[in-house]
């Protein structure tokens, strides 16, 4: 087998995509087979048409919005309306793998893989955390968790795409300190987690969670908004309310380019997580703070979102073509010697 890497090549319906060529003896291509990567871990073949899942009735939150106020029912139980009692057994594996990953991450030290002599600072920036007054200590512990989650993906340990692997380090910082620090009870996270599924459903269908399509704000924008809008529920808030925390956890991320050092789940993206998981408490604090009015609608920030990382240039569209991985790739020429 031979592997041909073109990143001048883009087919149109998503920019990640691997074509298998079967060749005759004498190397004519006899058959041929396209596979997307489209983000979160979903695969697309080139014929199947990509549709939100048939079992949700409802396509976008002001729509959801409208059901719920009606019925009386909060987001989690409109999901489990559609989704049916198997989801609760899902959501607990989900939670499982998320604490799992947590701590193993703040049990391991050491250098990254991959070659850029990262080293791993969960493990450390925990320590430091527990010696914190209240104060300091949400925003230290809230990153160490996410570092946590970010170096096991970067390390190949099992993490849960939510909704990617450079962004699944956020709504697991924010469930696992909410659990440890206000002791929720895991019926409350299972519900929390519903919503933030929900979220990432609406965004992940009307836009996309794929960096190398829309840039970051893809992928740590919406695990900003899920995590946000899991946190706004836990804390008792209502649906007006968790849909403009999710709302800003998208909004405050518009633009944010996708530009890995050497291509690596490593530099920003670590940090990106760190920053995204105290952001989304952010939000959920603002929103609560409010009656959960606001001007811009979280349906039209995810469009907005969209028609944003169709604009980028597709060097900021995770090729680590541009952006901080050229800066980094013009610095390491400059120190090498001649």
């Amino acid at each position: 087998m031979e592997i041909h890497w073109q990143p001048e090549k883009e087919l149109p319906l998503h920019p990640n995509v691997m074509r298998f060529e079967s060749l005759s003896d004498s190397g004519e291509i006899i058959n041929s087979w396209d596979i997307y990567s489209v983000g979160g871990g979903a695969l697309q073949e080139a014929d199947a048409e990509l549709k939100p899942a048939t079992i949700y009735d409802l396509s976008n939150m002001e729509e959801i919005l409208e059901r719920c106020s009606r019925t009386g029912e909060s987001f989690w139980e409109y999901v489990a309306t559609c989704e049916g009692d198997d989801i609760w057994a899902f959501l607990e594996e989900v939670q499982e793998t998320m604490r799992a990953t947590i701590v193993r991450g703040l049990d391991s030290e050491g250098v990254l893989p991959g070659g850029l002599g990262l080293a791993r600072k969960a493990r450390s920036l925990y320590r430091k955390a527990s010696l914190y007054n209240s104060h300091f200590k949400q925003d230290s512990m809230l990153s160490a968790y996410a570092l946590a989650c970010s170096e096991e993906n970067a390390a190949g340990g099992r993490i849960v795409t939510a909704p990617t692997c450079g962004a699944c380090g956020v709504l697991p910082a924010v469930l696992y300190y909410l659990d440890e620090y206000h002791s929720y009870g895991q019926k409350d996270i299972l519900r929390a987690l519903a919503t933030a599924g929900l979220i990432g459903n609406l965004v992940k269908h009307n836009a996309s969670i794929s960096g190398a399509e829309v840039g970051c704000q893809g992928e740590v924008g919406t695990a900003c908004a899920m995590a946000a809008a899991a946190a706004t529920q836990l804390h008792g808030g209502t649906i007006r309310q968790i849909e403009y925390a999710a709302e800003m956890g998208l909004e405050h991320h518009l633009g944010l380019t996708c530009d890995p050092v050497n291509g690596l789940v490593q530099i920003p993206c670590i940090e990106r997580n760190a920053h995204a998981a105290t952001r989304a408490m952010s939000c959920c604090n603002f929103a609560l703070l409010s009656d959960g009015t606001h001007k811009i609608s979280f349906d039209e920030i995810v469009a907005v979102m969209k028609e944003t990382g169709q604009a980028l240039p597709s060097i900021y569209r995770e090729t680590a073509g541009g952006g901080i991985a050229q800066a980094y790739r013009r610095r390491k020429n400059r120190s090498t010697p001649r």
